[in-house]
């Protein structure tokens, strides 16, 4: 499993800078007329850590849904080191009212941690909430644990994205680094960082290629 490890900020600190992001990514960037907004909430597998502008998750999927045909606007709301709290605390302030869908990505810095997936749970459930009150449409992207944590954690966590998109009736996503196969360690590595964490440029090009068809359910949803 590939988590993050090394920008950890402590909650209030993510907290914080996730609303200064979002204050100045919603005010700087006027509404696109006649296009769909996307909010890519996350954590750093989101806002593109490490990588240059054009290569993170954000501008590698506005870029693929263009040359498939779908014009959207795509607001990064990623920041280092969230957590599903740091989530469920800025979600409400980050759904402006130009936001029409949100993909959520969260709980890799969770799994890190070792928090109870009962409380991972509880928090997603409160993004879900916030987002089925502003009527908002979502792409649950859901994340593994890895086993050193013994059978029960694993089986917790990784229950609850299905059971949440059921329970919401969004869409879903099973794992953010499907894209990357069942290749073996050496060869995965490959698309990662040095740190062997985050993904690289071309890690995220596959991780965009997988997760995009499912994106652009997303965007037929709300068009």
């Amino acid at each position: 499993m590939h988590l993050i490890t090394k920008e950890f900020l402590s909650y209030g600190v993510a907290v914080l800078r996730g609303k200064v992001i979002a204050a100045f990514l919603f005010a700087a960037v006027p509404a696109w007329a006649g296009e769909a907004t996307i909010l890519a909430f996350g954590d750093s597998l989101t806002q593109g850590y490490g990588l240059l502008d054009q290569q993170g998750l954000v501008p590698q999927l506005d870029k693929w849904l263009e040359d498939n045909g779908h014009k959207v606007r795509i607001v990064n709301g990623g920041v280092s080191g969230d957590t599903t709290a740091g989530g469920a605390a800025r979600v409400d302030w980050s759904l402006t009212p130009d936001v029409d869908a949100m993909i959520v990505t969260l709980g890799g810095n969770d799994m890190l941690r070792g928090i109870d997936p009962a409380v991972s749970r509880d928090n997603l459930d409160r993004i879900l909430a916030a987002a089925q009150a502003h009527g908002i449409e979502v792409l649950l992207v859901g994340m593994k644990a890895p086993g050193n944590y013994g059978p029960d954690y694993k089986a917790a966590f990784d229950r609850i994205y299905p059971d949440l998109a059921e329970t919401y009736e969004t869409l879903y996503f099973e794992d953010f680094f499907a894209g990357l196969g069942d290749a073996g360690p050496a060869e995965v590595q490959d698309y990662f960082q040095p740190d062997g964490i985050h993904p690289n440029a071309e890690g995220v090009k596959k991780i965009v290629a997988a997760l995009g068809p499912k994106v652009v359910e997303l965007v037929q949803n709300i068009q």
